[in-house]
C-alpha cells in the first residue's frame, strides 16, 4: 500500500504543477483581455479533486484490500495515458491552457493536437484517471463516487466553457 499511497501522491504533485501552470496562464490571458466565466462551479471542482486523492489512499488504507496485479497493472496504465493526454492538450492549448474558464476574446479556438479528434480531451483525461487511480489499488467505492460527481460537474463545466467560447472566440468557433 505504500507505494500506491507514493502513486496518488506523485498524481497530487502533478495536479500542484498544474496549478502552478495554470495561475500563470490565468495572469498571461487576463493580461490580454481574457474574461472568465463559470467562477461558481470552480471550488466545487477544487473540492472533488481533492476529495479524489484523498479518498483514494483513506478507502485502501481502510479497507486494507490486497492490490491485484492482473487488474491493478491495467489500471495504472490506464494513469499514466491520461497523465499524457492531460499534458497533451496543456502542450497543445500552451498559454491558453487553464483550470479555470478563462477566453481572451477574438481568439479561434484550438483544433490542432488532441483537440483535432475530441472537443474536451483534457475531460476525457480526468474521467479516465478518476475511475482508473482508484481501482489501481481496488477502491471502488472512491472511483464511483468520483465518477457520479464528476459527471454532474462536468455537464455544469462543458456548458460554461462551450458557452464562453461561442461567446467570445473568433468567428471559427461557430463553425
Amino acid at each position: 500500500m505504500i507505494w500506491y499511497t507514493a502513486l496518488v501522491l506523485a498524481v497530487a504533485a502533478e495536479r500542484l504543477a498544474e496549478l502552478a501552470v495554470a495561475r500563470r496562464n490565468t495572469r498571461r490571458s487576463l493580461d490580454r483581455g481574457a474574461v472568465e466565466s463559470g467562477r461558481g462551479h470552480y471550488p466545487a471542482m477544487v473540492a472533488l479533486h481533492t476529495g479524489l486523492l484523498a479518498g483514494c489512499i483513506a478507502e485502501t488504507w481502510a479497507t486494507g484490500r490486497p492490490f491485484a496485479p492482473w487488474y491493478g497493472w491495467a489500471m495504472v496504465a490506464v494513469v499514466a495515458t491520461a497523465q499524457g493526454l492531460r499534458w497533451w492538450c496543456v502542450r497543445t492549448l500552451g498559454s491558453r491552457w487553464n483550470t479555470r474558464v478563462v477566453v481572451v476574446p477574438g481568439l479561434p479556438p484550438v483544433t490542432g493536437g488532441p483537440y483535432r479528434w475530441l472537443r474536451h480531451p483534457n475531460y476525457v483525461a480526468v474521467a479516465a484517471e478518476g475511475i482508473a487511480l482508484p481501482l489501481v489499488h481496488g477502491a471502488w467505492l472512491t472511483a464511483v463516487v468520483f465518477t457520479v460527481l464528476n459527471a454532474a460537474l462536468m455537464a455544469v463545466r462543458v456548458r460554461c466553457e462551450d458557452g464562453a467560447l461561442a461567446r467570445l472566440s473568433g468567428p471559427a468557433a461557430h463553425a
